[in-house]
């Protein structure tokens, strides 16, 4: 689908954007610490490839999870001190934009793009096999991120088909991924879809929350469900418009609160209004500060366990860090990132462009 293309044409632009920034070869510069709090800690850790890396899954702080493209899956169990890539059979073509795990052996992966590029794997292993869980048949669909709510409950969706997202849900850890019917989701814009971005245009939490980020030129919206999965509406994002313009990525703190973030993916350079808070579970929006660096916002995500909550998003102009649910923001690097992942405070990753993967520590 057109979304996916435009990330495929933008990604060489996150590397130009960091260089013209002057950001350092692996994680850029730290900005300023919040008051009150320990000057954030960035480490450069070596991931030994050289592609776009689009998704993270810290499931604690020593076992992370971050896929990317030609069928890259990494893992570490040392905090990120050693990464070592697993091998899915015949998947050195496919695009791995979204990972959710539950441990150092249980994971699933997702491969993004049109048709049959589209599929979902899992493993209980570690990596050591893995099993098709689900080949999109379908050339007009592009299925674009997953979200899980357990081991066996989630969600994934793709963009607009016949004038509806398809959205798919499990309840049996991915034995099936069943269609919804039309009726449990809102009609579609024209040409409607997701970011096949960061891994983040589905956000699931609790046992039956989950949203879903979309844009179309005729403005951005988020999808929202109570009821995991089963039934969707809908509401309007204060953003700006445009084609390859909207909301990329969704973050909740909890089933009131949350904030969407995106903007123009085509463009390294805008600086227009691109952020929006709710506290209404997704019900209405209004607009939030956008974060610090130019150009689009692709991933974000609230930090388990702060004791103030602590957002942190990442695009390819930058990492920023917000304590205020997106009002204020505070720069931690000019190095050009796709996806953001936290265990905890103490324990988090950001990766992008040329395999770069960047530890974070905020206390």
């Amino acid at each position: 689908m057109f979304i996916g293309r435009v990330l495929r044409w933008v990604a060489p632009g996150a590397v130009a954007i960091a260089s013209l920034l002057g950001a350092c070869a692996r994680g850029g510069a730290p900005g300023p610490a919040p008051a009150g709090s320990a000057a954030p800690v960035l480490t450069a850790e070596s991931s030994g490839v050289d592609v776009v890396l689009q998704a993270v899954a810290a499931v604690d702080d020593d076992v992370v999870w971050i896929t990317g493209h030609h069928g890259v899956v990494l893992r570490s169990t040392d905090g990120g001190a050693t990464w070592v890539r697993l091998r899915v059979p015949d998947s050195d073509s496919l695009e791995f934009r979204d990972v959710a795990a539950f441990g150092q052996d249980t994971a699933y992966l997702l491969a993004a793009g049109p048709g049959p590029r589209s599929r979902i794997f899992f493993t209980a292993d570690g990596g050591q096999t893995w099993t098709p869980q689900f080949v999109n048949t379908d050339p007009r669909a592009f299925y674009d991120c997953f979200a899980f709510w357990s081991t066996s409950s989630g969600v994934v969706v793709s963009d607009a088909v016949q004038g509806q997202l398809l959205v798919r849900v499990t309840v049996d850890a991915g034995a099936h991924w069943n269609v919804l019917p039309p009726a449990s989701v809102p009609a579609a814009l024209e040409g409607e879809g997701a970011f096949a971005a960061s891994g983040t245009c589905v956000t699931s939490l609790g046992r039956r929350h989950a949203w879903i980020a979309s844009e179309a030129a005729q403005g951005s919206r988020v999808y929202r469900s109570s009821d995991g999965g089963l039934s969707w509406s809908v509401a309007g994002v204060p953003f700006i418009t445009g084609d390859a313009t909207g909301v990329a990525t969704v973050a909740f703190r909890d089933t009131l609160t949350g904030v969407a973030l995106g903007g123009r993916v085509a463009s390294a350079t805008d600086t227009t209004a691109h952020a929006a808070v709710t506290h209404d579970g997704g019900a209405t929006w209004t607009q939030a500060g956008r974060p610090p660096f130019p150009g689009a916002t692709y991933g974000a995500v609230y930090v388990p366990g702060a004791a103030v909550p602590v957002l942190v998003a990442a695009g390819p102009g930058g990492l920023a860090l917000s304590r205020d649910d997106g009002a204020t923001w505070t720069l931690l690097s000019t190095a050009g990132y796709w996806a953001v992942g936290f265990s905890s405070v103490h324990a988090g990753w950001a990766a992008g462009p040329g395999g770069r993967i960047t530890r974070i520590a905020l206390e």
